[in-house]
């Protein structure tokens, strides 16, 4: 579940050429190719594979190679020229050796394979290509790509007019990162890893349920509420009390042993009638602003339904002072200068509060969302959760992880300040902070997917995700 960009991948093909040849690999690649592919397509299928002149292509002659002794009706073309590369040359004269010969393009084809230019693409791409790629999108045939799209960048979202559009990719060794950019996931269809045996070294990689149940921290029986953390959340107004309550709730849903809430006497009434368990701090943000902090605090979240106002600054100011963790989010997230301190600062931004802290146009950012994510992590010593579809988790040290679990019916307000109270639960009690903070993501989202289960996605309330959430992290504390 790793994610490489194309230098990544370069680098680890030259790392593994010093045990390995390149002839090895792409039969490796090859290999694990037509395992894939058999699943999915009959021998009375017609088969074109149409393969380029770099390694793409010589992945897509070891493929071609394997289905034909495997009694698969296979065409392989080379419409843009013969291989180059050494490996896919030194393949294609093996394929030839052993009376395999090479077709045009005729017919009706039940499936097209893609292996055309992988991660060397570039754009524009030449017009004989761009009306080869509308050709095979026309066709009323599974496609099938190897590694990337044709037309699609690997490291960014974007991508030609008329990239191929896969039904199913197979990527190779990892993920890319397009696979992950909204402009550019969808030519990917249902993106699949094949592992062809190198070692995995990325600092990107996709955050599993089976990493979540690997991290979820174990409750011994010898537990008190001071095990849990103690936390305060910053949060609500007169005008929006409702995101101090769903904040609230979702920390203690989360687990969090204790919670204070600093909010006005009105929006404290409206928590404790339906959260007696939380203590209240009244008038806690002026009392924040002054230095006045709640004494025994393990972590603190600032910003659902607040302003963003001076006053509002001047708090967040006073517990980046602190040495506690602080969840930045909503009206707090603004473009600020983040002291060097030992505790983890986390951020929540969807694309919109991103674009006001850092000047970028969300539709730049979007086409490279991981690194910038990554690259603004790093820059500010911060943990940047970039929301929305395929969220990220990006870190101080360079790493990230990618969630893709969630649906549409967390597009509703709300939902992040839900969000915010499990990141201060996990945030107060983890000891591993990137596992608190890749976790609580994965279970905002999980909660919405359990929820599609029995009923639609639309009807889904910021509300509904505190009350399944007992639910979807049973599984785990089981």
């Amino acid at each position: 579940m790793y994610i490489y960009r194309a230098d990544e991948i370069k680098a680890a093909d030259e790392a593994a050429e010093n045990g390995l040849t390149g002839y090895t690999l792409m039969e490796s690649a090859g290999r694990e190719l037509y395992q894939a592919a058999a699943k999915l397509i009959n021998r009375d299928q017609r088969v074109l594979i149409l393969s380029g002149t770099g390694n793409n292509g010589g992945d897509g002659i070891v493929l071609a190679r394997y289905l034909k002794q495997h009694g698969y009706l296979c065409d392989l073309v080379f419409p843009i020229g013969d291989p180059r590369s050494e490996a896919a040359s030194e393949h294609f004269r093996y394929y030839k050796s052993i009376g395999y010969s090479v077709n045009e393009i005729q017919g009706k084809y039940d499936v097209i394979v893609d292996a055309l230019l992988g991660v060397g693409a570039r754009l524009p791409l030449d017009k004989k290509v761009q009306e080869l790629l509308q050709w095979a999108n026309k066709e009323d045939s599974l496609r099938l790509a190897v590694d990337v799209p044709s037309g699609v960048l690997s490291d960014q979202g974007e991508s030609d007019e008329s990239a191929f559009k896969a039904d199913r990719t197979f990527c190779i060794h990892g993920y890319k990162p397009s696979v992950f950019m909204e402009s550019t996931a969808e030519y990917y269809g249902i993106p699949e890893v094949l592992d062809i045996g190198l070692p995995h070294k990325a600092k990107w990689k996709v955050w599993t349920k089976e990493d979540v149940k690997r991290t979820f921290p174990k409750r011994k029986p010898g537990s008190h509420k001071g095990s849990f953390g103690n936390g305060l959340i910053i949060a609500g107004t007169d005008e929006m009390p409702g995101a101090a309550i769903l904040c609230s709730l979702a920390a203690k849903r989360s687990g969090i042993g204790k919670l204070t809430v600093a909010a006005s006497r009105f929006v404290s009434g409206i928590i404790a009638s339906r959260l007696p368990e939380c203590v209240f701090l009244h008038d806690g943000l002026k009392k924040i602003v002054e230095g006045r902090m709640p004494e025994k605090m393990t972590a603190a979240a600032i910003g659902p339904g607040l302003p963003s106002d001076e006053t509002v600054e001047l708090a967040a100011a006073q517990l980046l002072k602190t040495n506690l963790p602080l969840i930045i989010d909503a009206g707090a997230l603004t473009k600020r200068q983040y002291p060097k301190r030992e505790a983890p600062v986390i951020l929540t931004p969807h694309p919109g509060e991103f674009q006001k802290m850092t000047g970028i146009p969300v539709a730049d950012f979007q086409k490279n969302r991981i690194q910038t994510a990554v690259d603004f992590a790093r820059e500010n010593g911060v943990i940047l959760v970039l929301k929305g579809r395929n969220t990220v988790i990006a870190f101080p040290d360079g790493e990230a992880r990618i969630n893709t679990a969630g649906n549409a019916g967390l597009a509703k307000g709300g939902s992040g300040d839900s969000l915010t109270g499990i990141l201060l639960a996990f945030a107060a009690s983890y000891k591993d902070i990137k596992a608190a903070a890749a976790n609580a993501v994965y279970f905002h989202a999980a909660c919405a997917d359990y929820w599609k289960e029995t009923r639609a996605e639309t009807t889904l309330l910021a509300s509904d995700l505190n009350e399944t959430m007992p639910f979807v992290m049973k599984e785990f504390e089981d």
